[in-house]
């Protein structure tokens, strides 16, 4: 499962120029800081998609930080870049691959599954000695001709805040947060009005995928983690308890984006079942002040 969703960089310089390459580097308090990382120096041939430009859409009232971007919008960029149906999308942040996996995320769910992250990011490409680019955004990557691209039918499923709260007592869902342990707890929020989580969500957060480097665990790993959590958390919530049963399992987050690389590293690991994205998480979820909260250790 790790060739279908991740790339290498040794992988990606061998077909460099066969690939429709994106960069993604972003950062959640300085919206300017990966433009300027990106001119400073991005691998040859890449775009770059800033998360608060193209890979999300305007913040509306009730929404989250980060709501998920108009799909056309988001088609009429990859035409520009020469994108076509049949084209194999590498994209990439800084390292810890957050940011490129919400595009990877994107691309899917327009319906496209030629979409690899490249494992450790910029920061791999630059270790392992590749060569780095310092073309301007308004050229780099774009082709003569314009693309085919199009939005295909969805291979990603989302469910919104409202629909969530129907399910809390159902045992539909088993939702797992991907924020830091203290944000979880509700011990401190640097982002959000209300801290907290919703409850029944247990707690995995995004950077346990990843090994030291950056790069994500092997498949086996990954699996065997999120397994035992599901298996150890059960005894808490009869949502947890359902997952063995069949219950989907909705990943969320602060805004919609490390929820994201939470459910590619299952599907790296091959859990592929019922897998869903809570687009608006925790930053929706609180602008309501009807909807419940749950602070603590436990979900």
């Amino acid at each position: 499962m790790h060739d279908k969703h991740l790339i290498s960089v040794e992988a990606l310089a061998n077909q460099i120029d066969q690939v429709i390459l994106i960069d993604c580097r972003s950062d959640l308090f300085d919206a300017s800081l990966g433009q300027q990382q990106y001119e400073a120096g991005h691998i040859p041939n890449a775009a770059f998609f800033a998360l608060h430009d193209a890979l999300s859409g305007p913040k509306r009232p009730g929404s989250g930080r980060h709501p998920l971007p108009d799909q056309e919008s988001l088609v009429q960029r990859m035409r520009q870049l020469g994108t076509n149906n049949e084209s194999l999308i590498i994209v990439y942040d800084a390292g810890a691959s957050v940011y490129a996996a919400r595009l990877w995320w994107l691309l899917r769910w327009c319906g496209h599954d030629e979409v690899k992250v490249l494992d450790g990011g910029y920061a791999a490409w630059v270790n392992a000695g590749y060569p780095s680019s310092t073309s301007q955004a308004s050229t780099a990557g774009v082709q003569q001709s314009q693309g085919s691209f199009s939005c295909r039918p969805s291979l990603e499923t989302i469910i919104e805040s409202d629909a969530l709260l129907l399910s809390l007592e159902s045992g539909r869902y088993c939702i797992v947060d991907a924020r830091a342990a203290e944000r979880w707890r509700g011990d401190v929020e640097p982002l959000d009005p209300v801290a907290g989580h919703i409850p029944g969500a247990l707690n995995r957060p995004n950077t346990q995928n990843l090994r030291p480097d950056g790069r994500f665990k092997p498949a086996e790993v990954l699996r065997e983690e999120w397994l035992s959590l599901m298996t150890t958390q059960a005894q808490h919530t009869p949502a947890a308890a359902g997952a063995s049963g069949g219950a989907a399992l909705v990943h969320s987050c602060g805004s919609g984006v490390s929820a994201c690389h939470n459910l590619l590293a299952m599907r790296l690991a091959g859990l592929d079942r019922d897998l869903v994205l809570h687009p608006g998480s925790w930053s929706e979820w609180c602008a309501d002040p009807k909807r419940p909260v749950a602070k603590g250790d436990r979900p």
